[in-house]
């Protein structure tokens, strides 16, 4: 963690220095602003989080709730989802606080005696180490803290208006060239204001205003889907049971009484459960829902049965009926309109897909969604990037949606299914360890685009495939011979990363690297001249790195070309943090099958493979950066 450039700092390292609208930020919520976010779920809080790293952007968060939420309904954090935590800073802290799951029970019938179930299988939770970080357990209340803290230490200092709720949103007409051309309308919800209506004018909004959103009503999105008539009983228990794998992950199958998702929670008591309660009647009207809290426990013990639950506390519960809904576009520009006009307002989370809690997706798949939509509307109104680049969030979030509900359908179908009436005895236990990286958030793979190359170059680097996440591995850097994930330090801090993998050549001896580096630290092309702000540090949009095939002790820090030792702030202070050697036990060529005679790969700020070139195709990058960046 670099924090001493601008001079020595004996507070805490994680709050940056007041900038732009973070300074003298006013309490009330203005009249005009860049960006209005409805809501402070996953979704919303991410899109704040990361725009509050864009100092010269005026955003701001609305909620109705009068403070922040004390009991979330999600509580899965997928490995993604916790690569997406490291590069906000708080990994490795809500690491230590949460449940980390390991592996999952399968408990089935006993074929001895039906009436009772026994354990039938165990399944690894990431049998191909498909990630470095684990899959956690924790309340949805403390990831929205973690990362409101992030946004109050951001340079915008950003914090959540509440106390509005949403109600109303008018787009103006393109031709009247307006300013602020999204008028919202919204209520105070708390204090002597309650009841009344404020005004906020805005370039955009996002509206990540849960299931029922509102936002997506004013912009004439609907839900399209079905609805599976089956019912669950959710309940945060604190208990005493003779249950032995009451701390293990668990599906439980019954022979006649339904089945359980048993998940334990962190701290070292409570757990969830998502009780079976049947079929639904299709004229039903929601009186499943009316299912009490004594009758979802009774449920639960039929099921465990001949392990009793003796309930102590629930904290939570609900009654839910598994639904699968998505919207065919995830902003306000109608199919006729597409390619006449850039979007204004985006919806976000639930608001534009909504599916069963089973296999844990709902917060994961919406923070993805934020950390896409926050960092684009961050370069467009920061003038970065063109407006277009605001089209791409419907065009990849879209699909990756559609994917997620199509799983959902296959796995919450699973289990609900009893195990007699599946094709296989281990039929969900064969599914949950087939498809492990799909929920792990891995699987997400954008198509060619504005902001993804084409695959041309892809055999240079088979180990980064184009369009997906970048896949961290080890490598030692060479000023203090620390080993790293590279990946750790890919920080949400809106910057491209620039990864320059070295041809064979020693450092400082004639090479297509050496002749890369020059390229890109004198040519009139180099993006680090056309798109670099002239006011800024050389490295504010790109943080490039380079990482040599020898071990560390072998690479002449002395002697590497100057434009991996970027002098910064205004002291002019030299980085020594983009420079790396190999790590001769996880050898990152080997491992991410790269190839020895040099190869660049992009990344985006979102952390997903932008592009990968051999070190001579200087005129593909830049050219691909000229697509979606601006000149300075």
């Amino acid at each position: 963690m670099q924090f001493h450039h601008h001079g020595y700092v004996s507070t805490d390292p994680r709050v940056e220095p007041a900038a732009g609208v973070g300074i003298d930020r006013p309490d009330e919520l203005p009249e005009n602003v860049d960006v209005l976010i409805v809501g402070t779920g996953p979704a919303g809080i991410v899109t704040a989080a990361q725009l509050a790293q864009f100092p010269s952007v005026t955003t701001r968060i609305v909620e109705r709730r009068g403070d922040r939420l004390p009991i979330g309904q999600a509580d899965g954090i997928q490995a993604r989802s916790v690569e997406t935590f490291q590069a906000f800073g708080f990994a490795n802290r809500i690491i230590d606080e949460a449940y980390q799951i390991t592996e999952m029970a399968f408990w089935k019938p006993d074929p001895s005696d039906p009436s009772k179930i026994a354990r039938a299988a165990r399944a690894v939770d990431d049998p191909t180490g498909i990630s470095e970080f684990p899959h956690l357990i924790v309340n949805q209340a403390r990831v929205l803290d973690y990362f409101a803290e992030f946004m109050a230490n951001s340079p915008a200092r950003m914090k959540p208006d509440y106390g509005f709720e949403f109600k109303s949103l008018q787009v103006a007409a393109p031709d009247e060239d307006a300013e602020y051309p999204v008028t919202v309308t919204l209520v105070h919800t708390t204090g002597e204001h309650a009841g009344q209506e404020r005004i906020v004018h805005a370039k955009y909004v996002v509206g990540a205003d849960g299931a029922h959103s509102a936002v997506r009503e004013s912009i004439g999105c609907t839900m399209a889907g079905d609805q599976a008539f089956h019912a669950w009983g959710v309940m945060d228990t604190l208990a005493v049971t003779d249950f032995p794998d009451i701390r293990t992950k668990c599906a439980i199958q019954s022979d006649t009484g339904g089945n359980i998702l048993h998940i334990p929670r962190e701290g070292g008591q409570l757990f969830r459960m998502y009780v079976d309660l049947g079929e639904v009647d299709p004229s039903d009207k929601g009186a499943v829902r009316q299912t009490t809290l004594e009758q979802i426990i009774a449920k639960a013990n039929a099921i465990l049965h001949p392990y009793t639950l003796d309930v102590k506390d629930v904290p939570w519960h609900s009654v839910y009926e598994v639904g699968h809904r998505l919207t065919d576009r995830f902003d306000d520009v109608v199919v006729e309109e597409i390619g006449t006009r850039t979007p204004r307002v985006f919806i976000t989370g639930d608001a534009c897909h909504t599916h069963s809690a089973k296999a844990g997706q709902g917060m994961n798949v919406s923070m993805q969604d934020g950390f896409n939509i926050g960092w684009k509307l961050g370069y467009v109104l920061d003038g970065r990037s063109p407006e277009s680049l605001l089209s791409t969030y419907s065009a990849e979030r879209q699909p990756v949606a559609k994917s997620l509900i199509d799983f959902d359908k296959q796995w919450s179908t699973l289990m609900a299914t009893r195990p007699e009436d599946l094709d296989d005895p281990t039929e969900l236990e064969d599914f949950y360890t087939r498809t492990a990286e799909f929920p792990a958030g891995f699987m997400t793979q954008y198509p060619p685009s504005m902001l993804v190359g084409e695959a041309s170059f892809q055999d240079l680097a088979t180990g980064f495939p184009i369009g997906k996440r970048f896949k961290s591995a080890r490598a030692v850097r060479v000023g203090d011979a620390n080993y790293v994930q590279l990946g750790h330090h890919h920080r949400a801090d809106g910057r491209w990363r620039v990864y320059a993998f070295a041809d064979a050549a020693a450092s400082g001896e004639p090479s297509a690297l050496a002749d890369w580096a020059h390229w890109l630290q004198t040519a009139p092309d180099s993006p680090l001249l056309v798109h670099s702000p002239k006011d800024r540090d050389v490295d504010s949009v790109f943080d490039v790195k380079v990482i040599y095939q020898q071990p560390h002790p072998e690479v002449d820090i002395s002697r590497v070309p100057p434009v991996f030792l970027p002098k910064t702030g205004p002291f002019g202070l030299t980085d020594y943090e983009k420079v790396y050697g190999i790590d001769p036990a996880e050898d990152i060529f080997e491992v991410r099958g790269l190839d020895r005679g040099g190869v660049v790969v992009v990344v985006r700020p979102d952390q997903y493979v932008a592009n990968v070139l051999p070190l001579s195709a200087t005129d593909e990058l830049a050219a691909f950066f000229r697509t979606n960046l601006l000149a300075r």
